[in-house]
Order: C-alpha cells, then structure tokens, then sequence
C-alpha cells in the first residue's frame, strides 16, 4: 500500500487513493465477488433464519479481497489503516463497477 502523506479528511479524499489500491482488475474482480457473496449469505441468513451465517460475511469479504491484494495488487490492503474508509470504499466500487464506472478488464 501506498502511503499517503496526509490523513484524509473525508471520504471523498480517500476513494481516489483507494481507487489507486485497486488498480489490477483482478483484485477489483476478486473485491467485486466477495461483495456478491456477502449479499448472497446476508440474504440467506435472512431467509433461512440464521444468524450464525453471518459470521461468514467477513471471511467472504476479506477473504477474496486479501487475497487480491496479496497475490495480484501486492500491497497490503487499505483495511488496515483505514478499515472505515475502506468499508465504504468497497461498497461505492461495488455499486461503480455494476453501474459501469468502473471495468473490471482493464
């Protein structure tokens, strides 16, 4: 990861470096399925009345985002250091890659 020189000061200052953290589209596309599989056991839980499957939702989440920054973006991931910022940063990419915003080919 990239350190940034100043603290941001919102949200709006971070998700441009976020972008940056997330430039190989296989680690956008490794972001992008672990958030479908966090709403895919979300609505499950809902459905089948079971809460205990949403302890899964992180192991989803990070779990396939880890491993695209580890292993394709090779750089730590910015929930580190930003774990707020970064919470939000997945899901305005989420929503910027399902609008089309955001490609997850190039």
């Amino acid at each position: 990861m990239t350190e940034h020189p100043t603290p941001f000061k919102s949200f709006s200052d971070f998700y441009p470096y976020y972008l940056k953290e997330h430039s190989n589209p296989t680690c956008r596309t490794l972001h992008f399925v672990g958030s479908w599989i966090v709403l895919f056991l979300l609505a499950t839980a809902i459905y089948l009345q079971n809460p205990w499957l949403l302890l899964l939702m992180p192991v989803a989440g990070y779990g396939f985002a880890w491993v695209g920054h580890f292993f394709y973006e090779h750089n730590k991931p910015a929930t580190f250091k930003h774990p707020w910022y970064s919470l939000m940063g997945d899901w305005v990419m989420f929503k910027d890659i399902l609008v089309g915003k955001i490609s997850l080919s190039e």
